[in-house]
């Protein structure tokens, strides 16, 4: 059973505390050994009746299944409007207050999108694509900046972050990460714990209290913390690909193909966003 917190839901997390395809505590008012106890996709044929015959469940119709080739399309859609996005704020915004004020605008609006899509129930393709775009266009102007003063430092990003995620996928694919319960959970509250520590470095630079950026300064200590927020995004990762292939797996309906490529698309940004600035970080110490 999902997560009643629609942010962790997407995620695949367990109402009993473990992670879709690991959860061992049956769902509520299924018999202990049930095939409907993990899988979430699952159709019970005794839905008026019985519920302990111990007979399979029936899967949804293979024509409404979810494929890697929807994951893939969708991934590719929302992506490429992200990447749409960038382009047209690059080419069409020079590097001013103004278009920083709407890379601040566009970036708020994104995140709202990005909330009401977690916690609506059903996956909203208008959402997300619109999520992307103004993402896109916030990543445009960010990377516009920083090109304008670190060169090529987009690029290096991009290639950086297409590296993050093939080493990502090659180990999670070699069986070398295990995607368990335990392992969720550690990596979700060291996560979790990034977040809080982050939020409260930005008060205190906002107050004046710490300077140069504090923890996100541009000198060794901001590129430990840009590492870290690395790794974090590559765990963000094989939650997304395990997420991916526990749907597939379960039958899990077309459309969840959407919120798969919504998952990928935020990992993605994240990692893209902490390898700009690390590559900035070691341009300035050059």
């Amino acid at each position: 059973m999902r997560s009643s917190n629609p942010v962790f839901s997407r995620r695949g997390f367990s109402r009993d505390n473990g992670y879709a395809g690991f959860n061992t505590a049956p769902q509520a008012g299924y018999a202990q050994g049930s095939p409907y106890a993990q899988n979430p996709y699952a159709q019970n044929p005794y839905a008026q009746g019985d519920l302990a015959h111990g007979a399979p469940p029936q899967a949804p119709p293979a024509a409404g299944r979810m494929t890697m080739d929807d994951v893939i399309t969708r991934s590719a859609f929302t992506l490429g409007t992200v990447v749409v996005g960038a382009v047209l704020a690059w080419t069409l915004l020079p590097v001013t207050t103004t278009s920083y004020g709407l890379a601040i605008g566009s970036a708020i609006i994104a995140f709202v999108l990005a909330m009401v899509q977690s916690f609506k129930r059903t996956p909203s393709p208008a959402l997300i694509l619109g999520y992307a775009a103004f993402e896109g266009v916030f990543l445009g102007v960010i990377s516009e900046m920083f090109n304008s003063r670190w060169s090529g430092a987009p690029f290096q990003a991009v290639l950086g972050t297409m590296a993050v995620t093939g080493a990502t996928l090659l180990v999670y694919k070699a069986g070398w990460i295990r995607v368990t319960a335990r392992y969720a959970r550690i990596g979700m509250a060291i996560a979790i714990a990034f977040v809080v520590v982050m939020a409260v470095n930005l008060l205190l630079v906002a107050f004046g209290v710490a300077e140069d950026g504090g923890l996100r300064s541009m000198g060794p200590l901001g590129a430990i913390v840009g590492i870290i927020a690395i790794l974090l995004g590559a765990f963000f990762l094989t939650l997304d690909f395990k997420q991916i292939q526990d749907g597939i797996s379960y039958g899990a309906p077309r459309d969840e193909s959407w919120l798969a490529a919504f998952g990928l698309t935020m990992t993605l940004v994240w990692i893209y966003i902490e390898m700009l600035r690390l590559v900035a970080i070691f341009s300035n110490n050059d």
